[in-house]
């Protein structure tokens, strides 16, 4: 390749004009920056110092000294839901949406924001019109995960099924789980008013949406067995066996009192035995130690948890020991045998508690629906201890 003299000329131009350029841009920038009010690097350096409150203020100067500070709208806005001073949030961006020089994709964030403010301060029918209205925009997703929290909290379950089914198709994540939680709480809604028809509607359409959805089978064995129909429910809780065995815990005492309602109490626990035997659970043996000891005798109540015990040891499984132990001690042995158990009962009485696997809250109860953070079927069917001190 041969040399070209004219690059000698070439290389020192374009580093010229190179320099030229970074020193207009710098000049540029240096004249936007004293353009600036003062107020505007205060509220800077406050947040740098984590001190929100005066950054605010000195924020809030600037607003007004400057109408051109759109973003400067929406950053006091966010700060403002924030702390939750929501009605000053609103004001922010109901004053935004006023302005005619507002840009078409601008005017929908402040929108946005609106929606997002009056859902934070409790106003749910201002939240979804002003939601409603982004639907087609290019905020649809944001706008319609928070109609879904809306007709949750108002529980609109239709509603929320028609935008959980919307946001499945737009974002490609499964919500399914979630859509038949919906149908279930519709069919425990039509049940508790007697239309037993439309119940078991929602419970087939929940069973379609998610073949898993064991809450759809507990229900209907609900619904049976409050009819009567003892068979039909032992049947539909059976179910769930195949679909998640560690929710046989929840349905253990229904099955028993079934089985006892057709006069097979010894068939029912034999059934639980089992149960407990592939899926040891700590409410099947509370249910199984209970039934055998009124079926059987305080010996083969104690021999079941002793056995139990040694397979799955934990404290709440020597709590039980001890209250079957308690039931074939000679008198004068159950002083000390109550005295040990109340003081491992008081220890264990914090670990009998189901756990939210989405936030960690606790509960002595278990949840469909965690009412922290509002996931669904959060909580696994077992006690904390199961999870945590378990050996």
């Amino acid at each position: 390749m041969e040399f070209e003299y004219w690059w000698l000329i070439g290389f020192p131009l374009f580093f010229g004009m190179g320099w030229l350029a970074a020193r207009i841009d710098i000049q540029h920038l240096l004249t936007e920056t004293r353009q600036l009010p003062q107020s505007y690097f205060r509220g800077l350096n406050f947040l740098l110092n984590e001190q929100p409150d005066k950054a605010i203020e000195a924020f809030t100067e600037v607003a007004k000294l400057d109408r051109e500070t759109v973003e400067l709208h929406f950053t006091l806005g966010s700060l403002f839901r924030r702390r939750g001073e929501t009605e000053r949030a609103i004001r922010m961006h109901r004053n935004l949406l006023d302005r005619g020089d507002l840009g078409g994709e601008q005017r929908l964030q402040a929108m946005f924001e609106l929606g997002q403010d009056y859902l934070k301060a409790g106003l749910l029918d201002r939240a979804e019109e002003t939601l409603l209205r982004l639907r087609d925009s290019s905020h649809r997703v944001e706008a319609q995960r928070f109609l879904l929290d809306i007709y949750q909290q108002e529980k609109d379950w239709a509603k929320a099924i028609e935008v959980a089914t919307e946001l499945e198709r737009d974002t490609g994540s499964s919500l399914q789980k979630e859509i038949a939680n919906y149908y279930c709480e519709m069919a425990v809604h039509e049940a508790n008013n007697s239309r037993l028809e439309e119940a078991q509607r929602h419970l087939a359409a929940a069973l379609a949406t998610n073949r898993k959805s064991v809450r759809a089978n507990l229900v209907l064995g609900d619904m049976h067995a409050t009819a009567g129909e003892h068979a039909q429910a032992i049947e539909a809780w059976k179910c769930i066996e195949q679909q998640q065995a560690a929710y046989l815990a929840l349905c253990a005492q229904r099955l028993l009192d079934s089985f006892r309602a057709l006069g097979k109490a010894d068939e029912g626990l034999t059934l639980l035995r089992g149960y407990l035997a592939s899926y040891p659970s700590l409410d099947l043996l509370d249910v199984a130690f209970q039934a055998t000891l009124e079926g059987q005798g305080a010996e083969a109540a104690y021999q079941l948890v002793k056995d139990e015990l040694r397979r799955n040891p934990t404290l709440l499984g020597l709590d039980k020991l001890l209250e079957a132990q308690i039931q074939v001690a000679p008198p004068e042995r159950r002083p000390d045998l109550e005295l040990v158990k109340n003081l491992v009962h008081s220890h264990t009485r914090r670990l009998a508690r189901y756990h939210c696997e989405n936030c960690g809250f606790k509960a002595r109860q278990f949840y469909w629906h965690c009412p922290a953070c509002g996931g669904w079927e959060t909580y696994p069917p077992k006690r904390s201890e199961e999870f945590d001190l378990a050996p």
